[in-house]
C-alpha cells in the first residue's frame, strides 16, 4: 500500500509521514523543494506543488491512497479540487481529506467555504474517503512566543465563551489510523480535545506557565484585521477576521460526545491545550540555554 501525503513539510503532514512509516506503510511525500526536506530513511520524497497539474500527475502514479491537506491560500479550492480529480483519475481507492471542524456552519469563511466545496465533491463522484474535521490548532499560538515573553499579551480573538481546538499531532494520528485501517470509509470525524479554549483563559495559562502576568486583548475585529493586514495579505487578514468573528458570533464549541469519538478513533484521549502550553514552555526554555 503506497500513500502520498501532500504538505508533506508541514507540522501536519510531517508528523503523519513519521506515523506512517512507523506503521510500515510505502510512504511518498510531496515537496517543493525535495532537497531540503528531511524524512525517515525508505520515504520517497516527490517534487510537485498543489498548482502544477502535471507534477501531480507524476506523484499519484502508482499510488492506492492520498492524504489531501492544503494550506489557506487565495486559490485554496484549486488546488484542492485539481488534486483530488487527478488522483480520482489515476485510481486511487482512498482518499483522507483535511476540512475544518463546523465547516458548514460557517460558510461566509472563504477558506471553510472552500472545505466544505471539496467535502461535496468527496461525497459525490465514488471515491472512497475520509474527512477530518478538526477545531483550532493548538499550535497556532506557537507564533506568539514574542508578544507573550515581550510584551505580555495573548491576542487571538477567541472570545470568551470557549472554542474548541486540537493537537496537530492527533490530527495526523487520526489520519494515519484511518490511511491504515479499515472501517473508516464514508465517515466524518470531528476533531477536538477536551480542552475548551478561551481568551482570558488562556491568558491566565501561559501567564501562570511563564510566571508572568498575561493580559487577554479583547477581540475588536477591526483592530486585529488591520494589525493582521501588515503581517499578511489583506485576503488572509479578513478570511481569519471572518473566522475569529464567526467563533465569537455564533459559537465554536464542542461537545462530550465529540471528545468521546476523537478518543475511540485515537485510542486515547487527545491532548490538552495545558499540556501544550507546559511542553512549548519547557522547549522554549531549554533552547534558550543552549
Amino acid at each position: 500500500m503506497k500513500i502520498l501525503v501532500t504538505g508533506a513539510t508541514g507540522n501536519v503532514g510531517g508528523e503523519l509521514v513519521k506515523i506512517l512509516h512507523q506503521r510500515g506503510a510505502e510512504v511518498r511525500a510531496l515537496a517543493r523543494n525535495p532537497q531540503a526536506a528531511k524524512f525517515p530513511t525508505g520515504v520517497e520524497v516527490v517534487p510537485g506543488d498543489l498548482t502544477d497539474p502535471e507534477s501531480i500527475r507524476e506523484a499519484v502514479k502508482g499510488i492506492d491512497k492520498l492524504f489531501l491537506l492544503n494550506g489557506v491560500v487565495a486559490d485554496e479550492l484549486t488546488q484542492a479540487l485539481t488534486a483530488y480529480g487527478i488522483a480520482e483519475r489515476a485510481g486511487v481507492k482512498h482518499v483522507t481529506y483535511v476540512s475544518v471542524y463546523k465547516a458548514d456552519q460557517f460558510k461566509d469563511v472563504p477558506h471553510f467555504a472552500s472545505k466544505v466545496a471539496v467535502e461535496n465533491a468527496l461525497r459525490e463522484f465514488g471515491v472512497p474517503y475520509t474527512i477530518l474535521r478538526p477545531g483550532y490548532f493548538f499550535q497556532n499560538d506557537l507564533t506568539l512566543k514574542p508578544v507573550l515573553q515581550q510584551m505580555g499579551i495573548y491576542p487571538m480573538p477567541i472570545g470568551t465563551a470557549g472554542i474548541s481546538a486540537i493537537d496537530s499531532r492527533d490530527l495526523s494520528e487520526a489520519a494515519a489510523v484511518t490511511l491504515t485501517e479499515q472501517g473508516h470509509e464514508g465517515q466524518t470525524y470531528d476533531l477536538v480535545s477536551s480542552s475548551q479554549i478561551d481568551g482570558p483563559g488562556n491568558a491566565a495559562l501561559w501567564g501562570e506557565v511563564l510566571g508572568k502576568q498575561i493580559i487577554y486583548t479583547g477581540h475588536d475585529f477591526d483592530a486585529w484585521e488591520k494589525q493582521m493586514s501588515t503581517m499578511a495579505p489583506g485576503w488572509m487578514a479578513y478570511d481569519m477576521r471572518k473566522m475569529f468573528q464567526g467563533y465569537v458570533e455564533r459559537g465554536f464549541a464542542s461537545t462530550e460526545d465529540d471528545v468521546s469519538r476523537v478518543t475511540k478513533l485515537l485510542g486515547h484521549a487527545p491532548r490538552t491545550y495545558e499540556a501544550f502550553v507546559q511542553q512549548t514552555v519547557a522547549e522554549w526554555a531549554a533552547s534558550e540555554q543552549i
